[in-house]
Protein backbone atom coordinates (compact mmCIF):
# COMPACT_ATOMS: atom_id res chain seq x y z
CA UNK A 1 0.00 0.00 0.00
CA UNK A 2 2.84 2.58 0.79
CA UNK A 3 4.66 1.54 -2.26
CA UNK A 4 1.10 2.75 -4.34
CA UNK A 5 1.28 5.69 -2.00
CA UNK A 6 4.71 6.46 -2.81
CA UNK A 7 4.15 6.40 -6.84
CA UNK A 8 0.93 8.21 -6.80
CA UNK A 9 3.12 10.65 -4.57
CA UNK A 10 5.89 10.94 -6.94
CA UNK A 11 3.23 10.80 -9.92
CA UNK A 12 1.39 13.72 -8.99
CA UNK A 13 5.01 15.44 -8.55
CA UNK A 14 6.59 15.31 -11.64
CA UNK A 15 3.34 16.12 -13.01
CA UNK A 16 3.25 19.36 -11.15
CA UNK A 17 6.45 19.85 -12.49
CA UNK A 18 5.91 19.46 -16.10
CA UNK A 19 3.01 22.08 -15.65
CA UNK A 20 4.72 24.52 -13.93
CA UNK A 21 7.77 24.18 -17.11
CA UNK A 22 5.05 24.20 -19.64
CA UNK A 23 3.56 27.19 -17.63
CA UNK A 24 6.96 29.00 -17.53
CA UNK A 25 7.86 28.09 -20.98
CA UNK A 26 3.95 29.52 -22.41
CA UNK A 27 4.92 32.88 -20.13
CA UNK A 28 8.10 33.29 -21.54
CA UNK A 29 6.72 33.08 -24.85
CA UNK A 30 3.14 35.14 -24.66
CA UNK A 31 4.58 37.21 -22.35
CA UNK A 32 7.98 37.99 -22.02
CA UNK A 33 9.32 37.09 -25.67
CA UNK A 34 6.69 37.80 -27.57
CA UNK A 35 6.90 36.44 -31.51
CA UNK A 36 10.54 38.05 -32.40
CA UNK A 37 13.63 37.29 -34.05
CA UNK A 38 17.00 39.11 -33.92
CA UNK A 39 17.87 41.59 -36.73
CA UNK A 40 20.79 42.21 -38.78
CA UNK A 41 21.54 45.82 -37.23
CA UNK A 42 20.76 44.17 -33.79
CA UNK A 43 17.26 45.61 -33.33
CA UNK A 44 14.39 43.11 -32.33
CA UNK A 45 12.09 42.81 -35.15
CA UNK A 46 8.28 42.21 -33.55
CA UNK A 47 6.77 39.46 -36.58
CA UNK A 48 3.46 40.40 -37.08
CA UNK A 49 0.54 40.07 -39.71
CA UNK A 50 0.31 42.45 -42.81
CA UNK A 51 -2.60 44.17 -41.30
CA UNK A 52 -1.46 43.80 -37.45
CA UNK A 53 1.52 45.83 -38.47
CA UNK A 54 -0.32 47.84 -40.09
CA UNK A 55 -2.50 48.44 -37.15
CA UNK A 56 0.84 49.43 -34.98
CA UNK A 57 2.49 51.75 -37.65
CA UNK A 58 -0.97 53.96 -37.66
CA UNK A 59 -0.53 54.21 -33.92
CA UNK A 60 2.75 55.25 -34.02
CA UNK A 61 1.85 57.85 -36.63
CA UNK A 62 -0.53 59.11 -34.86
CA UNK A 63 1.52 59.49 -31.73
CA UNK A 64 4.08 61.17 -33.63
CA UNK A 65 1.42 63.31 -35.35
CA UNK A 66 0.65 64.66 -31.16
CA UNK A 67 4.10 65.13 -30.74
CA UNK A 68 4.09 67.89 -33.89
CA UNK A 69 0.92 69.31 -33.22
CA UNK A 70 2.13 69.95 -29.16
CA UNK A 71 4.93 71.58 -30.61
CA UNK A 72 2.99 73.73 -32.79
CA UNK A 73 0.65 74.49 -30.40
CA UNK A 74 3.58 75.58 -27.64
CA UNK A 75 5.25 77.28 -30.37
CA UNK A 76 2.04 79.13 -30.74
CA UNK A 77 1.76 79.45 -27.04
CA UNK A 78 -1.72 77.81 -27.22
CA UNK A 79 -1.33 75.38 -24.40
CA UNK A 80 -4.54 75.20 -24.19
CA UNK A 81 -4.57 73.22 -27.25
CA UNK A 82 -1.28 71.79 -26.61
CA UNK A 83 -2.80 70.18 -23.20
CA UNK A 84 -5.92 68.61 -25.20
CA UNK A 85 -3.41 66.80 -27.66
CA UNK A 86 -1.36 65.41 -25.24
CA UNK A 87 -4.18 64.03 -23.07
CA UNK A 88 -5.83 62.51 -25.77
CA UNK A 89 -2.78 60.57 -27.02
CA UNK A 90 -2.70 59.15 -22.67
CA UNK A 91 -3.55 56.29 -21.49
CA UNK A 92 -7.24 56.51 -22.32
CA UNK A 93 -5.82 56.20 -26.05
CA UNK A 94 -3.91 52.88 -25.01
CA UNK A 95 -6.07 50.08 -26.68
CA UNK A 96 -4.41 46.76 -28.15
CA UNK A 97 -5.69 43.89 -29.85
CA UNK A 98 -4.86 40.34 -28.00
CA UNK A 99 -4.01 38.63 -30.98
CA UNK A 100 -0.76 41.79 -31.60
CA UNK A 101 -0.32 42.02 -27.51
CA UNK A 102 0.72 38.51 -27.35
CA UNK A 103 3.35 39.16 -29.96
CA UNK A 104 4.47 42.21 -28.75
CA UNK A 105 7.57 41.62 -26.21
CA UNK A 106 7.15 42.73 -22.77
CA UNK A 107 9.87 45.69 -22.80
CA UNK A 108 8.03 46.60 -26.08
CA UNK A 109 4.29 46.67 -24.16
CA UNK A 110 6.35 48.57 -20.85
CA UNK A 111 7.93 51.20 -23.12
CA UNK A 112 4.41 51.92 -25.02
CA UNK A 113 2.40 51.86 -22.02
CA UNK A 114 4.80 54.07 -20.36
CA UNK A 115 4.69 56.57 -23.50
CA UNK A 116 0.79 56.35 -22.91
CA UNK A 117 1.93 57.34 -19.48
CA UNK A 118 3.97 60.04 -20.32
CA UNK A 119 1.42 61.81 -22.55
CA UNK A 120 -0.88 62.26 -19.26
CA UNK A 121 2.29 63.13 -17.40
CA UNK A 122 2.98 66.11 -19.84
CA UNK A 123 -0.27 67.22 -19.91
CA UNK A 124 -0.58 67.19 -16.28
CA UNK A 125 2.50 69.38 -16.39
CA UNK A 126 1.19 71.97 -19.28
CA UNK A 127 -1.80 72.15 -17.09
CA UNK A 128 0.46 73.46 -14.41
CA UNK A 129 2.82 75.81 -16.58
CA UNK A 130 2.89 78.76 -18.77
CA UNK A 131 5.94 78.37 -20.19
CA UNK A 132 5.31 77.33 -23.81
CA UNK A 133 9.45 76.64 -23.59
CA UNK A 134 9.27 74.08 -21.14
CA UNK A 135 6.89 72.12 -22.53
CA UNK A 136 8.81 71.47 -25.55
CA UNK A 137 11.51 70.52 -23.14
CA UNK A 138 9.16 68.57 -21.80
CA UNK A 139 8.14 66.95 -24.60
CA UNK A 140 11.73 66.31 -25.90
CA UNK A 141 12.21 64.33 -22.60
CA UNK A 142 8.87 62.12 -23.52
CA UNK A 143 10.43 61.38 -27.19
CA UNK A 144 13.60 59.38 -25.51
CA UNK A 145 10.60 57.16 -25.76
CA UNK A 146 10.41 57.22 -29.05
CA UNK A 147 13.56 57.06 -30.22
CA UNK A 148 14.62 54.07 -27.74
CA UNK A 149 11.58 52.20 -29.46
CA UNK A 150 13.11 53.08 -32.77
CA UNK A 151 16.60 52.09 -31.51
CA UNK A 152 15.23 48.62 -30.57
CA UNK A 153 12.83 47.42 -32.51
CA UNK A 154 11.13 46.95 -36.02
CA UNK A 155 8.23 45.10 -37.45
CA UNK A 156 8.11 41.96 -39.82
CA UNK A 157 5.98 40.30 -41.27
CA UNK A 158 5.11 36.71 -40.46
CA UNK A 159 6.10 33.78 -42.62
CA UNK A 160 8.48 36.53 -44.68
CA UNK A 161 11.72 34.77 -45.27
CA UNK A 162 13.57 37.47 -43.97
CA UNK A 163 12.34 40.24 -41.50
CA UNK A 164 11.55 43.49 -43.29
Amino acid sequence: MENGVNMKCRAGWLLSLILAVLLGAMTWKFIIAGQTVRADDGRTVVLLTADERNKVLGEMRGLLETVQGIAQAAADGDLAAAERLARASGMAAAKGEAAIIRKLPLDFKTLGLGTHQAFDDLADFIAGTDDPLAVVGELGNLMGNCTGCHASYRFGIEGARKPE
